[in-house]
């Protein structure tokens, strides 16, 4: 077990969720089972390495498991476990943040949002707002 002292609790949650694509990950697992070519294909700035050493750390970490399929090709899909899902709180405000630093910023953030499975939620979103 680690020794380390941590002089406030967001440096240990940082420790686990921190970096550029952990959080991403996390998101993604949240709407579901995913497999590796699923996650990289959602994410084509990340390279297959660093997917690779980030799932690694979240499974390390306790937040995410792994699950292997006995078959021939072997399949592999990740999917948020008990504790992972203890983040979702966490990660639901940082995407509302993100929606609303975008729109400060930028404008319109479906312009600014590439297509996928959060942007779809937010046109119906939108759409239910338009229609009251």
């Amino acid at each position: 077990m680690q020794t380390r002292k941590y002089n406030i609790g967001v440096e240990a949650a940082l420790d686990v969720i921190g970096g550029k694509w952990k959080c991403v990950i996390l998101c993604y697992l949240t709407r579901g089972r995913k497999r590796t070519s699923e996650l990289k294909r959602l994410m084509p700035q990340i390279t297959q390495k660093m997917l690779t050493q980030q799932l690694r750390e979240l499974e390390q970490d306790g937040v995410i498991n792994r699950i292997i399929h006995n078959q021939v090709p072997p399949k592999v899909e990740y999917e948020l476990n008990e504790y992972g899902w203890s983040l979702q709180g966490i990660l639901d405000a940082l995407c509302a943040w993100g929606e609303n630093h975008i729109d400060r910023v930028y404008g319109d953030k479906l312009t600014m949002l590439e297509d996928n499975v959060f942007t779809e939620e937010l046109k119906s979103q939108d759409n239910g707002k338009i229609a009251e």
